[in-house]
């Protein structure tokens, strides 16, 4: 009686004498129960001003409550009171501003460690639904965080502290973060004290910096960076590892070589294994940001044009890719014309016609040759031998030569490269510029070759380098040393060394030294040689004219891989060399080749050539494909990977790998790993099947038949159980369907379809009777084909008239898709379909009549063709229903005589489906 006597008295209770008499119990239940009821009281009280304000003043004492889990309760409700606050705004002005805001702020400094994890969670919500006004943030967010971030700060405060702050910097922006945070996220990554912050520092680095920019990235942040690189505790340098690429990305192309290439070698040759792993798994995606649209191999068609795709969109727009082999005269020609629009041509042959004519002063060569390079890249197809021969033909090598050739005077015209020191097709390349069309006169040609070549080999290190880098170096050796018992720093020691004696080299010597070899070389040259020259080059680059007036012909962008193929084995340095590209420093190219050693799976990490394999097509793509043979090897070995999810990994992007590479490479060196992916694991061959499509489309019609004999083989799985795996067949046969002729189609994959549609599993048939109807359509629409009516008649002998109930009700199933997805004209339908589905009203199983009377019913008669023509078809389909609705079954004749407005064929039908087999 006292425990009903208490309820009514509750009862008679405003909402806000409710909410006082609880929040004054000792009871710390009932004071919970109050902040858990916060915003039902709100809501109750919201038509009246004063009441919410009211309710506002009680939360603010009820912060004030001692016990932590009340005010962690009272915290985790904010959010939606604020959300509420947002939505009565003119109610309720400035509400959150005055009243919860300074709650969630001070919880920031709770002693509570719960109290604090809600009021930080709080906070973020707050800021990411953009509840906070920005002044607020200025004068009441920031302020606070910064004095917790103070030196004096407790630790677990200051720690904490810092992580909110750049959580935040996404959502309040550059101008707050910039003003605001900037300054004291650079004092905190060099806190001497704590470890701790300084890691919190360093795995949020990459979001700071994609904030803020780059200016103030390698301004400010980049110093810094360096420091916590170099930490003395290895999980700081870990930290750095994991955020290396989206640092990276802050940071413009020049930076990105000459300073985080080297600090990124330092921290994969670091003594922690931890931070060598953590440094091996972002190497391929620091390897990404190197990327170039120009030096990728792709073009895109638009408007008569071709511009050079981003890295992110060649999945998207592969359809549209035109690559430097598939460029015909024709298009050439054509692009001439609208060249204009895109490139100003004069400025260019103005360029390119002083870089030629000036050739004779030695002291403006090298530069002119930079300039001209810069602009115009081309492939070289010519092998070592026809390089030399091209030199001695035209008696013009003391031009390519750099600064170093000045004392050889006039007289040095006989001297040229020996053939060892130049690149032959294998290695050599140069990326085309699409934009720019020229055509060059042989003699020119070779020059520029001969020159860029000795310009390469002459100056292995790069220029923009700076001088500490030597010493950087030596001091990383000097580190490595302790531990050179591990092989993997034995390995890292060696590459160090040999950096550091390239570094060493006077380029002025080596470029002497190198002159030196060739006048020797020059001389074995026999006059049989230059004579041979003419035609084995005329075979290769097409002579268009003689003068300079021809610059602005086209330029024939010639990259012949199956000049690869007669190049004789190659010697150890040959086959270093065939390794070297210039799109990403080469030493972060090494390593990343060495993922895929059996000793890093050991000093490093078991997973490791997983992550090759995970970022191999992001690599491949930055490299482009002129440089695909310096990864062909190591795709190679991780196909043939004794762990199946490195094949795995390689075998879900294979397609993506084939847009990037291009169908000739595509069919040279990928095709042999998709057939091996084929005979795989289930586990790797549905990667292939679940991009079926996108690889075969790719490749040319008659390579792509070869695969309809092997379309039969995925009917065929390690585990029966394995559902799964068919119903992705059936959801790829419907995409292959456009890529095939109708016979191929009624030959191949008809029986195909039709083993689907009698599987046991209902998803499986569902998404076959679909692809059955796509085939009806494709079949009909070959104008000249009688496949489609010999498709019909099949379905009819094989599903109709079956022997058992789930293979006639299958037959319903396809007619009803058919006429839904109106793959077939009703007239068809009509003479070659609907006699046997109308004789299925007499099928002795009520499960078939079911689904016929909804076929009927919901689908059939809702189609123009049955609703305004009066026709013998018609008239059947009314008698049929007729009868349907006296059938002895309660089921058959609802579904007969009723049309549920609310209920849609597929879903009875599938419920159907799924209860009935």
């Amino acid at each position: 009686m006292a425990a009903l006597d208490f309820v009514s008295q509750d009862e008679m209770l405003t909402p806000l004498g409710r909410l006082d008499k609880y929040a004054a119990s000792e009871n710390i239940f009932n004071r919970q129960m109050v902040a858990r009821s916060l915003l039902d009281t709100l809501k109750e009280v919201s038509d009246d001003e004063r009441d919410c304000i009211a309710v506002l003043e009680r939360i603010s004492r009820l912060a004030d409550d001692s016990e932590p889990t009340v005010r962690a309760e009272l915290m985790e409700q904010v959010p939606h009171i604020a959300m509420f606050c947002q939505e009565n705004r003119p109610s309720i002005p400035y509400a959150f501003s005055k009243y919860l805001l300074p709650i969630v702020v001070r919880y920031l400094a709770d002693q509570n460690n719960q109290v604090r994890k809600t009021s930080q969670a709080a906070l973020l919500v707050l800021l990411e639904q953009e509840l906070i006004e920005r002044y607020d943030v200025e004068t009441k967010v920031c302020p606070v965080l910064i004095d917790l971030t103070a030196p004096d700060s407790n630790d677990d405060v200051k720690t904490e502290a810092v992580a909110i702050m750049c959580k935040m910097a996404s959502m309040v922006g550059k101008d707050i973060t910039e003003r605001l945070v900037l300054p004291r996220f650079c004092e905190m990554c060099c806190d001497c004290r704590m470890f701790h912050v300084r890691k919190v520092c360093a795995a949020n680095f990459g979001d700071i910096c994609s904030v803020v920019g780059q200016q103030a990235t390698e301004e400010m942040l980049l110093p810094r960076f360096f420091q916590l690189c170099s930490d003395n505790v290895w999980g700081v340098r870990k930290a750095c590892a994991e955020c290396f690429m989206a640092v990276s990305c802050a940071t413009s192309q020049e930076v990105r070589r000459t300073k985080l290439s080297t600090l990124f070698i330092n921290l994969i040759s670091d003594p922690s294994r931890w931070v060598r792993q953590a440094a091996f798994q972002s190497l391929g995606p620091f390897i990404s940001t190197f990327a170039n649209p120009s030096s990728s191999g792709q073009y895109f068609k638009e408007e008569d044009g071709k511009n050079p795709a981003g890295c992110g969109s060649a999945q998207e727009n592969s359809e549209q890719v035109r690559t430097t082999e598939d460029v015909t005269r024709e298009d050439e020609l054509n692009r001439t014309e609208d060249l204009s629009s895109h490139v100003d041509k004069d400025h260019f042959a103005t360029k390119l016609e002083n870089a030629l004519e000036d050739q004779n002063t030695v002291s403006n060569n090298s530069q002119r040759e930079s300039d001209f390079q810069t602009e115009s890249s081309f492939h070289c197809t010519l092998s070592s031998e026809s390089c030399g021969e091209m030199a001695d033909e035209n008696g013009r090598s003391s031009h390519c030569c750099t600064a170093g050739l000045r004392e050889a005077g006039p007289n040095s015209r006989e001297t040229a490269l020996s053939e060892q020191e130049l690149y032959n097709s294998f290695h050599f390349w140069r990326t085309p510029l699409p934009e720019i069309d020229i055509d060059f006169e042989l003699q020119q040609t070779s020059e520029i070759i001969l020159n860029r070549e000795f310009q390469e080999l002459a100056m292995p290190v790069s220029p923009n380098i700076p001088m500490a880098t030597r010493k950087e170096l030596e001091e990383m050796i000097e580190n490595l040393e302790p531990h050179i018992d591990d092989p993997d720093v034995k390995a890292q020691v060696e590459v160090l060394s040999a950096a550091l004696r390239a570094s060493s080299l006077d380029p002025q010597e080596e470029t002497m030294a190198s002159v030196s070899k060739g006048t020797e070389s020059q001389t074995e040259l026999t006059i049989s040689d230059q004579q041979n020259f003419k035609p084995i080059l005329g075979d290769i680059v097409p002579l268009i004219g003689d003068t300079v007036e021809n610059m602005d012909s086209t330029l024939h962008y010639i990259h012949n891989d199956s000049d690869l193929s007669t190049n004789s084995s190659f010697s150890p340095e040959e086959e270093r060399k065939s390794k070297v590209q210039d799109v990403v420093p080469q030493a972060l190219l090494d390593q990343y080749l060495s993922m895929t050693d059996p000793s890093r799976a050991q000093t490093v990490d078991t997973e490791i050539a997983k992550h090759c394999a995970y970022s191999l097509p992001g690599v491949a793509l930055t490299l482009g494909r002129q440089n695909w043979h310096c990864l062909k090897d190591t795709y190679e070995t991780l196909a043939s990977d004794m762990q199946w999810k490195v094949r795995r990994t390689l075998a879900f992007s294979i397609h993506e790998l084939a847009v990037i590479l291009g169908d000739q490479l595509t069919a040279g060196d990928l095709v042999p790993v998709f057939n091996g992916f084929l005979k795989d694991l289930d586990e790797v061959r549905i990667g292939v099947l679940k991009h079926l499509h996108d690889f075969l489309k790719l490749l040319h019609l008659d390579k792509r038949r070869e695969y309809l004999y092997q379309l039969q083989e995925f009917l065929v799985t390690d585990n029966s159980r394995n559902w799964r795996f068919r119903a992705e067949l059936a959801e790829q046969l419907i995409l292959l369907l456009d890529l095939y002729s109708a016979r191929d189609i009624y030959d191949y994959l008809r029986p195909i379809a039709f083993s689907l549609c009698a599987d046991k599993v209902s998803s499986v048939r569902w998404i076959s009777y679909k692809l059955v109807s796509e085939m009806v359509k494709k079949l009909y629409m070959a104008s000249t084909s009688t496949f489609v009516v010999d498709l019909m008649n099949e379905l009819v002998e094989k599903f109709c008239r079956c022997r058992k109930w789930s293979g006639r009700q299958t037959f319903v199933f396809i007619c009803q898709t058919i006429s839904e997805d109106d793959c077939l004209p009703m007239d068809q339908f009509a003479v070659h379909l609907l006699p046997h589905l109308l004789h299925l009203a007499s099928d002795r199983v009520p499960n078939v009549r079911v689904l016929l009377a909804k076929t009927l019913k919901q689908t059939l008669l809702e189609k123009e063709y049955f609703l305004n023509s009066a026709n013998s078809h018609q008239e059947a389909v009314e008698q049929t229903i007729m009868v349907l609705q006296m059938d002895d079954d309660s089921d058959v004749k609802y579904f007969a005589s009723i049309h549920p407005a609310s209920t849609k064929i597929a879903d009875d039908a599938m419920s159907t489906a799924s209860s009935t087999y």
